[in-house]
């Protein structure tokens, strides 16, 4: 198949996201398919709202490429933080990197840093897309299209399930997307700064992510795409705050 007619489908499929899912959330971490994704989404006006987490952990590079796109694609994006009454007690209890202790520590981790905040960024949406690839890991190897987030209650779309990392970046380069200049530095796959690092050739693309831990089973996610997440000993807030970046 073609990249014109993948790239037709994924424009017909946020159409009908558009029409049948509305209000729905597209939940960018700017990586290299979230900019194929933002840059089809704001090229065609669609009514799909942007959102980023953005967890106070996260490289330079990632922030100047939210203002660059934003100036460069213009579009407007809400920009979700973890709360920090939260963030402070969980740094006063376990120090500012915890997450190289245990597993457990750093889903702790990125639960008040990430899964809290899309909670927050989810709310109303009757659906959301992501970014997500199967060739990015074993984990992702079975992933659909379209899915059903059961925890949330709503659809859930990965319109690039099947692209390739040449078809992403063929894209990116055909249509001159800004991208994020880790990717030149051999980082496939990015997120906070502390809990990424380059991979070397012939590397899994998420050999890079949470590298200090031990994971034969390649199945190292951050908690935003899995059902079950340990929340254990976190205190909460009935209301949160959030703040947009108009």
């Amino acid at each position: 198949m073609s990249l014109d007619h993948k790239v037709a489908e994924v424009a017909a499929l946020l159409a009908r996201i558009e029409s049948e899912y509305s209000p729905a959330v597209f939940a960018s971490s700017f990586g290299a398919e979230d900019m194929v994704l933002t840059h089809l989404i704001a090229s065609r006006r669609a009514n799909i709202r942007i959102v980023t987490l953005d967890t106070g952990r996260l490289p330079k590079e990632t922030l100047e490429l939210m203002q660059r796109s934003r100036r460069e694609l213009d579009f407007r994006l809400a920009t979700y933080v973890p709360i920090a009454e939260i963030v402070d007690d969980f740094v006063a209890r376990n120090g500012q990197n915890p997450f190289y202790d245990s597993v457990d520590m750093r889903k702790r981790c990125c639960y008040i840093r990430k899964v809290e905040p899309l909670n927050r960024a989810l709310v109303g949406a009757r659906a959301w897309l992501t970014g997500m690839r199967r060739e990015q890991a074993a984990s992702r190897g079975a992933l659909e299209v379209e899915e059903r987030d059961a925890d949330r209650g709503i659809a859930k779309f990965n319109p690039l399930a099947d692209w390739s990392s040449d078809e992403v970046w063929a894209y990116l380069r055909q249509h001159d997307v800004p991208y994020n200049a880790l990717h030149d530095r051999g980082y496939p796959s990015i997120g906070c700064e502390p809990c990424t690092r380059a991979v070397q050739p012939g590397e899994d693309p998420r050999a890079g992510r949470w590298w200090w831990e031990r994971d034969a089973e390649g199945k190292k996610e951050c908690g935003l795409h899995i059902s079950v997440v340990s929340t254990a000993g976190l205190r909460h807030k009935e209301e949160f705050s959030e703040e947009v970046s108009a």
